[in-house]
């Protein structure tokens, strides 16, 4: 987690939301995706409203609109699975291009959909504009549990070192003549995988010991002393859930 370290997911900027402290951009986008979880599927307008609200944070943290669509294609499977819904699922239908298509499937394939792309949307916004470890120091003054800040300390520091670890495999690979375009050469693929998984078993090992010969207690030290926030910092940093509680409010008052 030191200075030295960059994450993919990080956009570096000196705008208002990169400035904003940790833990209030963390408890923001926590109320921002409770919001969205806890309105009615059948309000669409609603999630229109929510998805305006992002849109406009990305803005004021000029966080590219490809950069944000690429990432977001890590959803794809889930996108899969709302597709299907309305084929699969049984009760009441629903014509669509000829086709008669459930209406319970419907409406559950766009809650899938919809509230998965705002929740990742969320979540990729909080990254962009939050170095891994600020998000580390906001958890710790949210009096997050000792062993959750560990755990997410550790996976932060060692990600992009299996990351690294799999191109450099993929490399090696590749001067041997291996081509992953074939589908005959899936093996060696999935060999490749289980030689990841087992370095990178054996290299958790080390590291283990080595903390263990340092002194490691099995909790992280403090990264920062404690500080209080002032009401204009948390006024600025929750206008987005506040918004976003306008619409859920609304959204439940006409049900």
């Amino acid at each position: 987690m030191g200075a030295g370290h960059t994450h993919a997911l990080h956009l570096p900027g000196a705008t208002a939301l990169h400035r904003l402290d940790p833990h209030v951009k963390i408890t923001a986008a926590f109320l921002l995706v409770l919001c969205v979880v806890a309105t009615p599927r059948e309000h669409f307008w609603a999630f229109g409203g929510y998805a305006v609200v992002l849109a406009a944070l990305a803005a004021a943290a000029r966080i590219p609109p490809r950069w944000m669509l690429t990432r977001l294609l890590i959803e794809v499977p889930f996108v899969v699975l709302a597709l299907l819904l309305p084929f699969t699922a049984g009760g009441p239908t629903t014509d669509f291009a000829g086709l008669g298509l459930s209406t319970e499937g419907l409406l559950a394939g766009f809650n899938i959909l919809v509230k998965g792309t705002l929740g990742l949307g969320t979540s990729l916004l909080l990254a962009a504009t939050t170095a891994p470890r600020e998000i580390v120091l906001g958890l710790q003054r949210l009096r997050a549990p000792k062993l959750v800040i560990t755990i997410i300390t550790l996976m932060l520091r060692y990600a992009e070192v299996i990351v690294a670890e799999a191109g450099r495999m993929r490399v090696a690979r590749i001067s041997r003549g291996h081509d992953p375009r074939f589908a005959w050469q899936v093996g060696a693929t999935a060999r490749g995988v289980g030689s990841l998984f087992i370095r990178s078993y054996e290299r958790g090992e080390r590291v283990h010991l080595a903390m263990l010969s340092r002194g490691w207690s099995g909790e992280m030290p403090e990264l920062e002393p404690a500080r209080r926030t002032s009401w204009k910092t948390w006024s600025l940093g929750l206008t987005a859930p506040a918004a976003a509680a306008v619409v859920l409010g609304v959204s439940w008052w006409t049900a």
